[in-house]
C-alpha cells in the first residue's frame, strides 16, 4: 500500500513554506528587493544587531555567501554592520534608517497574506494551528540539539 503524500506532512510543510516565499515574492516585487534581500530584512527586523555569524546560521547559508549579500545591501543603505563592543572580530548587522519604509511595506504584505492563506479558517483554528506549529519547531530543534535521528534503514523485523 502507497503513502497518500497529498496529505503527507512533511510533502505539506514544504510545499507551503514553498508557496508562502513564492507569493511573498510576487507581492513585494515592487520594492526591488530580490527573495535573499527580503529574507535578511525579515530576520533583521525580527531580531536587530543579530551578529553575521548568527544570521549566517539561522538563514542557513554559508558566511561568506552572506558576507557578499550583505555587501550589496550595504551598498544599497539597506543595512549597515558594526564591529561588536564585546568581541572586535564579530559585526552585528543592523536595519538602516532609509529602509525603514520598505519593511514596514514589507510587514503590510506579509499580513495581508497571512490573512489570505488562513482564509477559511476561525479564530480558534488560527490559533490551534500556530500552537501546533510552535510545538513541532520546539520537538524539532530539540531533536536537532541532541543529534537524535532516526537510521534511513528499517531495523530488522520491523517494517516501513
Amino acid at each position: 500500500m502507497r503513502e497518500n503524500l497529498e496529505r503527507n506532512f512533511g510533502f505539506l510543510v514544504n510545499d507551503v513554506a514553498r508557496l508562502l516565499r513564492t507569493t511573498f515574492d510576487r507581492r513585494v516585487r515592487a520594492l526591488g528587493l530580490t527573495r535573499s534581500q527580503w529574507w535578511v530584512l525579515t530576520h533583521l527586523f525580527r531580531q536587530d544587531g543579530i551578529t553575521q555569524s548568527d544570521l549566517a546560521e539561522i538563514l542557513d547559508i554559508e558566511k561568506a555567501t552572506l558576507g557578499r549579500l550583505l555587501d550589496r545591501m550595504e551598498a544599497k543603505d539597506l543595512v549597515r554592520r558594526q564591529t561588536d563592543d564585546n568581541d572586535r572580530r564579530a559585526k552585528r548587522v543592523y536595519l538602516t534608517a532609509e529602509v525603514e519604509p520598505s519593511v514596514q511595506t514589507m510587514r503590510t504584505i506579509a499580513a495581508e497574506m497571512r490573512r489570505d492563506a488562513l482564509f477559511g479558517l476561525s479564530r480558534s483554528d488560527r490559533e490551534q494551528f500556530v500552537d501546533s506549529l510552535i510545538t513541532i519547531k520546539a520537538n524539532l530543534a530539540r531533536l536537532n540539539e541532541s543529534g537524535a535521528s532516526k537510521s534511513a534503514t528499517p531495523k530488522r523485523g520491523t517494517s516501513r
